[in-house]
């Protein structure tokens, strides 16, 4: 009995994400329940964060769900009702972030920086190998040596 309740439950818990959105949130039209949908998919949870709003159950993400289906009914265009919610919480709303010259610069950074790591050691490599290292042989060293040769 208690492995059924446990099995039950675990099954339940497993299945939570899919029941974020709630009844009352759905569109009456198909298609803009999709359009909505795929909209919130997109966005993360800012409670969550590892998580769309289409996956959480906190209550700000219900709340975004609740108003991007209201732009939508509206007349907003998907993008209208993204550019909508960048404006209001910030571009980490979005879980694929735009292209732009502040994204270029985050996935570029690591690039620039190994590649001037590179060219600085081939440069300080130049630089060393053409200098002799250690010091002059001694006047006492020196014969050690002719003597070490003529052998």
């Amino acid at each position: 009995m208690i492995r059924r309740f446990l099995l039950v439950l675990a099954l339940m818990t497993a299945a939570a994400p899919a029941f974020a959105v709630n009844p009352d949130e759905v569109l009456s039209d198909p298609a803009l329940e999709t359009r909505a949908r795929t909209l919130s998919s997109e966005l993360r949870c800012m409670v969550c964060q590892n998580q769309s709003i289409d996956d959480s159950n906190a209550d700000l993400a219900r709340d975004l769900r609740l108003l991007v289906r209201e732009r939508i009914t509206d007349g907003d265009s998907d993008e209208q009702v993204l550019n909508y919610i960048v404006s209001r919480y910030g571009e980490f709303v979005l879980l694929k972030p735009r292209v732009s010259a502040r994204t270029l610069l985050l996935w570029g950074a690591p690039v620039l920086l190994i590649l001037a790591g590179g060219a600085s050691l081939i440069v300080f490599a130049r630089k060393r190998a053409g200098k002799p290292t250690g010091s002059k042989l001694t006047a006492e060293e020196q014969a050690r040596l002719a003597e070490l040769l003529e052998k």
